[in-house]
């Protein structure tokens, strides 16, 4: 048994001071106690103790994508995301080739539970079932209507589903799938929908939306779109707060009329984690360049955001507790997700970060082994 002590525990949007931390491969206990004799005592210096992260929205990191289709891919993703106290992330397909596609699932499925990073907890389908008006990086060659066929086999691992609910055959597609495969969310997202139509998608099975504001129309005062609908409405939402794709005053916003219902992703690409220049995405060339990734003719092409950076983003320039924005990249996604994680209670994985005021992280365990430590 592990005991940590000396942390300001992050438990249910509160910061708990004064308590120790049970755990073996799992959580074992909060405790006022002195810690067990024999126990592993293992001293947070002062430093915040949080569930680890959940990213359910990412492509690929420290110079790897997803579609690379590669174990040592996976590997990579898995061990870039670790250190920005990543502990769980849902692998992200893009618009490409349905061979090409099919390759990427194949691989997360047979390589996907072998990684020693962060835990890839199944994948998440952006595309290709998307309109292509708001296509965005996403190659519109590869867009289709939605096929139920070649993703019948692979249901079981696919948590996620992005797709435009406008589009010829989506709502059969969409009533289908929520119907019988309740535990994928299906997320309104590279869409033209209008607030109507937006509203009437979500009671027939959409139950949440990506990357809020983006891929999406304008949130206009005539034409509320999407983004009023989804104000409008308890249906969960993700956001990418790197100050680049939000405008820090939307990111505001957002906080206060979605609160609990909004999660932090990164849609990191293979450039997450790494230097400025040219990599490659989904088939196209994306400059990564100040922190910013863009295709050729200026449209943005995912992010090279850390989820650590999302949290002090959020937390720094929103009205959110320092608790309640790692509520947004603990509790909701994993609640969303099925998860057995994101919050240090008895019974969860002991997935675990301890992290600074800046929220620096300092070290990971995952399922009770240390991961990661900054001094190492």
């Amino acid at each position: 048994m592990k005991a940590l002590i000396n942390g300001k525990i992050i438990y249910e949007r509160k910061v708990l001071d004064g308590y120790t931390l049970l755990f073996d491969k799992k959580i074992i206990a909060l405790s006022k106690d002195r810690p067990p004799a024999q126990s592993e005592v293992i001293d947070a210096e002062g430093c915040y103790v949080s569930a680890g992260f959940v990213d359910m929205h990412i492509h690929g990191s420290g110079g790897a994508d997803v579609m690379d289709a590669t174990p040592e891919a996976l590997e990579k993703i898995s061990a870039a995301v670790l250190k920005n106290g990543t502990t769980s992330f849902v692998a992200t397909t893009m618009t490409m080739s349905q061979a090409s596609i099919l390759d990427a699932i194949e691989n997360v499925i047979a390589y996907g539970p072998g990684v020693s990073g962060a835990k890839i907890r199944g994948l998440h389908l952006e595309g290709p079932f998307l309109n292509p008006a708001k296509g965005g990086a996403q190659d519109s060659h590869y867009i289709q209507v939605p096929n139920f066929d070649w993703i019948t086999p692979y249901l079981d691992h696919i948590r996620v589903i992005t797709i435009a609910p406008e589009m010829p055959g989506a709502e059969q597609f969409i009533r289908h799938i929520s119907q019988r495969y309740p535990s994928i969310i299906l997320s309104i997202g590279h869409s033209d929908m209008d607030y109507d139509a937006a509203l009437e998608s979500f009671d027939w099975g959409i139950s949440h939306a990506t990357h809020l504001f983006n891929a999406m129309p304008p949130w206009h005062h005539r034409a509320p779109g999407i983004i009023g609908a989804l104000f409008d409405s308890p249906v969960t939402a993700d956001i990418i707060a790197d100050l680049v794709h939000v405008h820090p005053s939307l990111l505001r916003t957002a906080q206060k009329l979605k609160k609990d219902k909004l999660i932090l992703i990164t849609d990191a690409m293979r450039a997450g984690c790494m230097k400025s220049g040219t990599y490659d995405l989904g088939g196209q060339q994306v400059r990564v360049s100040g922190g910013e990734a863009t295709l050729e003719n200026g449209v943005l092409a995912g992010s090279v955001l850390k989820l650590n950076k999302a949290v002090k983003n959020y937390y720094t320039l929103t009205e959110a507790s320092l608790a309640e924005a790692l509520f947004c990249v603990t509790t909701l996604p994993a609640q969303r997700l099925g998860l057995p994680c994101g919050v240090l209670k008895e019974g969860f994985d002991a997935d675990i970060v301890i992290f600074d005021d800046e929220i620096e992280i300092k070290s990971v365990y995952i399922d009770g082994h240390i991961k990661y430590n900054w001094r190492n």
